[in-house]
């Protein structure tokens, strides 16, 4: 059986794509939760955080009724901490560093209780943050990702009027179109973005894509200021023979398809290898054994001790059936009128490389050969280097450079995200946009106010 699609039934599908990491039930499960914590002071939690929300403070609010006051907590510091909360790797981050683990005792489910505050406030639509009055300042933000939408968020807070230009027909970035969606659905990512925008002061142009019906210069002719959050492009080549054979597909445009399309409707091989090891290669990899492959093998050319993606991330390919090969690297896809029907792989050896460098994989001069008819490409992603060359700004190999105000070498275009770090986790991007907008807002002369305490009733909410 080849490449095809409607390979499960629609319970099937539906079993397969629920969400893997269920909320809690109700309050009384997610209190219990709560008052688990021992609110350490100088929380090594907050600390891990890459928007620094006060962990502690949103879990004590939570264990006193205080949902709202919980809820604006998170979004003071993360406006997408309701997105977070489902595709952050926390075992790195927040959970990793609470020191429940040092007792060896299960650390405190810190994404399920910011989950439980932020879902509520998105889906009853709570008003928990109010615009400050127009300042007549105009700024464009090309992307509507993480973090395009959190600049545009904090510099609309401010009183400044935000236009964002989007390439796709919906925000959201790789929130939207490029995480597992049996990790964050669309329809969830679509209520987070109109959460944001409810603010007020921010408005979308979709189908706008830079350097084609959006130009730099004309941004800079009608805004005061422009954020570039245009994250980055497609998947690396393999470089091998055999790389344009039908059945070789780049892992973004096939979670993409995945994202936008029914899942009866997205083909997907029998026996499948994904190239990689990132948190990308694991969605491709566990998505594809989901949507029927038979076989799905992941292939690494270094060892578990090298990958990039976290252990919660590996275990759950493991878990789907995904089979791993370490050590090995692609040498060539073999073919069959046309369509993939194999690939050979060098077989590698991790070489001592010089300090505060990784090992260096060299192939060992022996191979091994697997049948496969699908083949997904998940090793990296490329800048947009074309664009950033065409208008000539400082870059590194096609990443962004700026200062410490997050400005471009071009005045008053500033950066941030993955097209500037050349691609880390939604909550960096969601912090690079605050960096951005400060930046932003101290070259347009506006000096932010204090943000007014959130009064409300804690109980009952």
């Amino acid at each position: 059986m080849a490449i095809s699609d409607n390979r499960l039934s629609e319970e099937g599908y539906k079993s397969n794509f629920k969400d893997i990491h269920p909320p809690f039930e109700n309050y009384t499960a997610a209190a219990v939760e709560a008052n688990r914590c021992i609110f350490c002071y100088d929380a090594p939690c907050m600390k891990s955080c890459p928007t620094s929300i006060d962990v502690p403070k949103f879990i004590k609010q939570i264990s006193t009724e205080n949902i709202k006051g919980s809820a604006h907590t998170i979004f003071s510091s993360n406006i997408m901490g309701g997105g977070c909360s489902k595709v952050c790797p926390v075992e790195k981050l927040c959970e990793g560093a609470c020191v429940y683990n040092l007792l060896e005792e299960e650390p405190i489910q810190i994404a399920r209780l910011q989950r439980y505050s932020t879902e509520k406030a998105i889906k009853e639509k709570w008003p928990l943050f109010t615009r400050k009055p127009s300042t007549g300042k105009k700024v464009a933000v090309v992307g509507a990702g993480p973090a395009g939408l959190s600049c545009a968020h904090v510099l609309a807070r401010e009183g400044v009027d935000v236009t964002i230009f989007e390439k796709e027909q919906r925000g959201g970035g790789l929130m939207t179109y490029g995480i597992a969606a049996y990790k964050v659905t669309p329809e969830f990512c679509q209520e987070e973005v109109d959460y944001i925008l409810s603010l007020g002061g921010i408005e979308i142009e979709y189908g706008r894509t830079l350097g084609e019906d959006v130009h730099l210069h004309e941004l800079e002719e009608e805004f005061d200021a422009t954020f570039l959050g245009i994250g980055v492009g497609l998947t690396r080549t393999l470089g091998i023979p055999g790389e344009e054979l039908q059945g070789v597909a780049d892992a973004i445009n096939f979670i993409y398809e995945i994202r936008t399309k029914p899942f009866n409707k997205i083909p997907v091989g029998n026996k499948v290898a994904v190239i990689g090891m990132g948190m990308t290669a694991i969605d491709a990899a566990t998505q594809a054994k989901r949507l029927g492959a038979e076989e799905v093998t992941l292939i690494y050319r270094r060892t578990q001790e090298e990958m990039p993606c976290t252990e919660k991330e590996l275990n759950i390919a493991k878990l789907d059936g995904c089979k791993i090969i370490w050590l090995a690297s692609p040498k060539e896809i073999i073919g069959l009128g046309g369509k993939v029907s194999g690939v050979v792989c060098d077989i590698m050896a991790l070489n001592p490389a010089s300090a505060g460098q990784r090992k260096l994989p060299e192939p060992t001069g022996e191979t091994i050969q697997l049948d496969v008819d699908m083949i997904i490409k998940a090793t990296g992603q490329l800048p947009f280097e074309k664009l950033v060359n065409q208008n000539e700004f400082f870059n590194n190999n096609g990443r962004l450079i700026v200062d410490d105000q997050n400005e471009t070498s071009i005045a008053s275009i500033f950066a941030g995200g993955d097209c500037v770090n050349g691609g880390k986790e939604v909550v960096d991007a969601v912090q690079a946009g605050k960096d951005a907008a400060a930046g932003i807002l101290n070259y347009l002369n506006i000096k932010p106010l204090p943000t007014e305490p959130l009064i409300i009733n804690p109980l009952k909410l």
